[in-house]
Order: C-alpha cells, then sequence, then structure tokens
C-alpha cells in the first residue's frame, strides 16, 4: 500500500534530526520512500531504497525553512540538496542566462503543493513555484510513485509568465551522496554512467565545462560507447550529447544504483549541446559569477556531492505558454563493484545475458538489477520473434537483491528448449502473469 504522511521524520542524515520542515511530505510504498518538501525551494530531499537514501542532504540546514528573502544572511545559497529544478542554461554574461545558484525565488522560496490519491491508492504530490520576474517563468511539477516498483514519474513544466517571449531549458538538478557511510572521508567507488552519442558534437563524446580537461575522473569507454565518471575529490564538469535517454549513478562499495530516465527529442537544440551533465565537489578552481573561485578539501565547506542532471530542449515560449519535460527515477540494488552498461524501464545490466543449451540443458548467465516486485517469465522465440514457450517461473525478485542468472540454475531446471526457439527474453511479471516488463533478451546458443 502507498502512504502519505506530513511532517513524519525520514533519516538519511548521520545527526539525529530534532526538528522537521513543517510541509513536509513523504511518499512510501514498501520499497522506495521519498521525501518532499515544498517551502525549501519544492525539493525532493531524499529518495530511499528501504534503508539507504541516495540523495546528499545538508544537515547543517535540515529541517529549516527559508527566510523570506529566499537566501541565506548574507545573500548566500541555501544548499539543501536533494533535487529541485532550475532553468538552463547557467551563466553570468548577460540576461538569458541563468545566473543562480543562489536564486531567492525558483530555488530559495516555498512551492505551493497538493497531495491526491489515485483510486484511493496511488500518492500523487504537484508542486508549484513563485513567478519569476528575472527569468519570466515559473515551474511546476507531478511526482507519481506505483506499487510494487522504485519507479517515480516527474512531469516538469515551465510556464511562460512574463509579456514577451522567454527562451529556457528545463533542468533537473539532483545531488548525490558520495560521502562514506559512516562518515570518513569520500567513497572511491562512486560512479555515474551514460551511453556515448556516436554522432557526438564534442570530439571527446563528451564536453569539459568546469575543471580541467585532465581530469582522471572522466573514462570514457570508446569500445562500449559508455561514458564513465568516477568521483576523485577533483572539481569538474562535463556535458554528454547522449541520445540513450538514461543516467546511472552507482554506489559500488555499498551496491546501489539510481537511474534517470528521459526521451531524447532529435532535431532540437538542448542547453550546452547536453541531454546529460555530471558536476563533482572536490578540489579545483573554476570560473563562476564573473570570478575565479577555489574549492578546498573541506568536506564542510566542500561537501562530497556527486551530481547527475538531465536536461530538455530548449522551449521558446510566447506569453502564457507552458513546455513540459517527462523523466523518471528508478533504483536497484546491483551488488559490489557492479558497473552499468545497460537500462530499460525493467532494470539495469550489469552484465548481459546468455543463453546456451548444454547437453539438452538451458544455461543463464547475467547480472541485472530489477526496478520491480514480481517473479520471472522466460519466453522462448522462433526467428520471426513470435513465442513458441513460455515458462513463468517461481522465482521471485525484487529491486532489494540483484539478479545473477549463475546463481539461479533451478531457474531452468526442466525447461525443455524447443528446436524452432532461436531466442530467449526474460520478464518480469506479477503473480497472475502480467508482464511489467521486459529484462533482457539474448540468442540461444546450441552446443
Amino acid at each position: 500500500m502507498l502512504l502519505l504522511s506530513a511532517a513524519m521524520i525520514f533519516g538519511g542524515c548521520r545527526q539525529a534530526m530534532q526538528q522537521e520542515w513543517q510541509s513536509a511530505i513523504n511518499m512510501k510504498n514498501g520499497l522506495i520512500e521519498l521525501k518532499v518538501v515544498p517551502e525549501i525551494g519544492g525539493r525532493v530531499i531524499q529518495y530511499k531504497l528501504g534503508e539507504y537514501g541516495f540523495f546528499w542532504v545538508n544537515e547543517e540546514l535540515y529541517g529549516k525553512g527559508p527566510p523570506a528573502s529566499g537566501v541565506g544572511p548574507n545573500g548566500e545559497w541555501l544548499c539543501y540538496g536533494g533535487d529541485k529544478l532550475w532553468p538552463a542554461p547557467q551563466g553570468w554574461d548577460n540576461e538569458q542566462q541563468w545566473s543562480g545558484p543562489p536564486d531567492a525565488n525558483l530555488d530559495g522560496k516555498p512551492y505551493t503543493a497538493k497531495v491526491t490519491m489515485k483510486e484511493n491508492r496511488l500518492a500523487i504530490v504537484e508542486l508549484v513555484s513563485p513567478e519569476d520576474k528575472r527569468s519570466g517563468i515559473q515551474f511546476s511539477r507531478k511526482i507519481e510513485i506505483f506499487e510494487d516498483t522504485t519507479r517515480v514519474s516527474v512531469d516538469a513544466y515551465m510556464k511562460n509568465v512574463d509579456n514577451k517571449n522567454r527562451r529556457w531549458g528545463i533542468w533537473s538538478h539532483t545531488q548525490f551522496n558520495a560521502g562514506n557511510r559512516d562518515g570518513n572521508g569520500y567513497n572511491k567507488d562512486y560512479w555515474g554512467y551514460c551511453p556515448l552519442n556516436p554522432d557526438s558534437v564534442f570530439p571527446k563524446g563528451y564536453n569539459v565545462m568546469f575543471g580541467t580537461e585532465d581530469n582522471p575522473s572522466y573514462k570514457p569507454d570508446y569500445k562500449n560507447k559508455i561514458m564513465r565518471v568516477h568521483y576523485e575529490r577533483l572539481l569538474g564538469k562535463i556535458g554528454v550529447d547522449s541520445k540513450a535517454g538514461w543516467v546511472a549513478t552507482v554506489d559500488g562499495k555499498n551496491g546501489y544504483v539510481f537511474v534517470q530516465r528521459f526521451t531524447y527529442e532529435a532535431g532540437k537544440e538542448y542547453t550546452d549541446n547536453a541531454s546529460v551533465e555530471f558536476w563533482m565537489n572536490g578540489v579545483g578552481e573554476f570560473k563562476a559569477w564573473g570570478k575565479m573561485n577555489k574549492a578546498v578539501d573541506d568536506p564542510k565547506t566542500n561537501p562530497y556531492v556527486f551530481e547527475s542532471e538531465v536536461l530538455s530542449p530548449y522551449a521558446d515560449l510566447r506569453p502564457a505558454e507552458s513546455c513540459a519535460f517527462h523523466y523518471d527515477w528508478y533504483a536497484a540494488k546491483i551488488g559490489s563493484d557492479a558497473e552499468v552498461s545497460d537500462c530499460s524501464d525493467a532494470g539495469v545490466t550489469c552484465r548481459k545475458l546468455s543463453a546456451e543449451v548444454r547437453s539438452g540443458k538451458l544455461v543463464l548467465e547475467g547480472h541485472y538489477g530489477v526496478f520491480y516486485k514480481g517473479k520471472l517469465q522466460l519466453s522462448l522465440c522462433d526467428k520471426a520473434g513470435k513465442p513458441v514457450k513460455n515458462v513463468l517461473t517461481g522465482q521471485k525478485v525484487s529491486p532489494f537483491e540483484p539478479v545473477i542468472f549463475s546463481r539461479l540454475p533451478h531457474l531452468t531446471k526442466g525447461v525443455d528448449v524447443p528446436k524452432e526457439a532461436d531466442t530467449l527474453a526474460v520478464f518480469i511479471c506479477n503473480d497472475k502473469g502480467k508482464i511489467l516488463g521486459r529484462l533482457a533478451d539474448t540468442q540461444i546458443v546450441r552446443n
């Protein structure tokens, strides 16, 4: 059952929290818990899978509402953490660039919130920002969770509230906790992944936006067409013109993955020519606010934060016009030291599926993280893709455990492979056999 509660203590920080935001809204379904705080710039301050919280949360500001000004006492950014919407592009050269953070309205002031239930079960939260005179826009988004899945659906909207045309992109900005969970230093096995564009406008497949070009954090895998970003406590930011529509953030030490999925719109112009951007807090220098800034290795002023950000195309909006940007969040346990090579709406691929018939027995290999709670179904298909045999196994799967097929030899026990079977597909189904998602497929090899 999906539940909502206001002002519930949510955890995710090391310190015991003595106070809670008055507007806090908690959404949970037995797999995930989502904490939405309208009063601090409409943030989703935390997303948890079980007891594991993905987002970085500023402990110094926890439970504290913003002042009426929307900024700190000295005009500084109130960096609460979590996830929020910003306009893109960011910059300090002209009025067509967003000069935040800080931003007293879109980032720093309370949003209005509406909570509804769908069919008395499904929780939906709608957030609306103040109107912002400088950018001429107003943000809103609808956040929805579902039963038996870690999926969170987000519909973000941007409206022109000015009396002249405005041109911006929607920027979903998420801060992840790249620190060790015991509070001692940074996690040296923290990664970001997204597919490289084989026709990238960037010579290296990615564009260094802040920090040095030779930052060793950037580890592109050109053979497998995957951009790999390793958190090494060095300041840097890159943009990737990825067309695949997904980005994964992985805590390899603790074995968790968080995925953002979106639809890439070919032929449209993107901010910075990028659909995905990565930022890493760390040691180094960067130019912003019209000056050079130096970041030192002090976790109090420079916390262990890794950002995976997704962007919409530019929208040219006439007065009163709106645009929309849809994306989904997912999470799963994949086990320690696992990388991500692919992603679907059912799960992530760490090692691709293989199917081999050995001495008349079907042997499967592969490593996945799944986004649904259910059972596995094997579908054997002919060369035309038509199913010739479906087997709904009794194997239960859950986002709390990786699916490693070599550890499930009983899965194919007694499964005869018809001679016309050419490929194998693996689906996640509910108890009634309804397909929830396609996890993997592969060619059947006979030896």
